[in-house]
């Protein structure tokens, strides 16, 4: 490694420690970031939970197994992982871009100009905000996978394996890189704090919906399921149910078909799944496990050579254009 190099490697952590120093040092925009998927996860626990397992009711009472307790436990586990996977996947999205404001607020308070001014490289400056952005997600939806794997402890739900939890912390760091990139181009045209809060706002709303968090994408009508399959956030919700129910799924079939001996008992499982599944179909495809994760993949790279394509307009609003238009006079 050059001198040159070892010294922008150096300047990229330096930093990237400041962007960290300044997001953490500021407790009500931590608090807040991290409440945001709890706050969620409450409004699902005291609202939604109830509306999602009637669905199952109205199965189970055609059956005659509703008053079958165990068998009811069984489907609240499969709603809850079901439910706590979306959130987990909405919440990469979610963090990511409160994340941001970090590079509004240096846009705004004039910072990048300060950076424009001394010998710093643009692209290691840009490649700072991309990792503080990652560590920071990292971080807050760690701590929020904690607290949904103390919850399902707690219910008696905790049904998923050593194996199944390395494959959700895998896929939650996989689906962070795509919403990182998404994120950090779509903030790199915002300019104002109140124009970021007003993204914020509008955004974390609408992308739960779009993603398949809150509910089915079957249930959406069938454009709108079309509009979904261009979100990576909709392979991410995807990916990280097959590691939350696999297990819940594998213990309520098991329990459908050799404990009961349910006649009938496939036709519900499939419904179930098909309610509540991880499955996706977008124009009448399916799209297994292998290709949501190609898919993701597949976002990373066209994020990644969209904000190569916006560099130039990026730098200009750190405020580096301007250093350039002296240079060249």
């Amino acid at each position: 490694m050059t001198k040159n190099n070892a010294k922008n490697v150096d300047i990229f952590f330096q930093l990237t420690k400041r962007h960290l120093l300044v997001f953490f040092g500021n407790k009500v925009r931590v608090m807040y970031t991290l409440l945001v998927p709890v706050i969620i996860f409450v409004v699902y626990i005291f609202f939604l939970r109830d509306l999602e397992m009637l669905t199952i009711q109205n199965e189970l009472i055609k059956m005659g197994i509703f008053e079958d307790e165990t068998m009811w436990h069984y489907c609240q586990t499969l709603v809850d992982s079901w439910m706590i996977s979306g959130i987990i996947g909405l919440s990469t999205i979610t963090v990511a871009l409160q994340a941001n404001t970090i590079i509004v607020e240096d846009k705004q308070n004039g910072v990048n100009r300060d950076f424009a001014s001394s010998p710093i490289n643009k692209n290691v400056l840009i490649a700072s905000y991309f990792f503080y952005n990652f560590i920071v997600t990292v971080l807050v939806c760690f701590v929020f996978l904690l607290v949904c794997l103390i919850y399902l402890a707690v219910m008696g739900e905790f049904l998923i394996s050593f194996a199944n939890v390395l494959t959700v912390f895998a896929t939650m760091l996989y689906s962070t890189v795509s919403a990182t990139l998404m994120t950090v181009f779509v903030c790199s045209f915002v300019k104002t704090e109140g124009t970021m809060m007003s993204i914020v706002a509008v955004f974390s709303t609408a992308i739960g919906f779009l993603i398949g968090a809150y509910m089915p994408l079957g249930m959406l009508p069938v454009w709108v399921q079309g509009v979904c399959g261009f979100i990576p956030g909709t392979y991410s919700c995807a990916l990280l149910r097959y590691g939350f129910m696999a297990n819940p799924l594998n213990d309520l079939t098991v329990y459908v078909t050799d404990v009961l001996q349910l006649e009938g008992g496939a036709e519900l499982i499939n419904s179930l799944t098909g309610n509540f599944g991880y499955n996706l179909n977008f124009f009448g495809n399916s799209v297994s496990a292998p290709f949501q994760a190609l898919a993701i993949a597949v976002f990373i790279v066209v994020f990644l050579a969209l904000n190569i394509g916006v560099g130039n307009n990026l730098a200009t609003v750190l405020g580096m254009s301007k250093k350039k238009k002296k240079n060249k006079k």
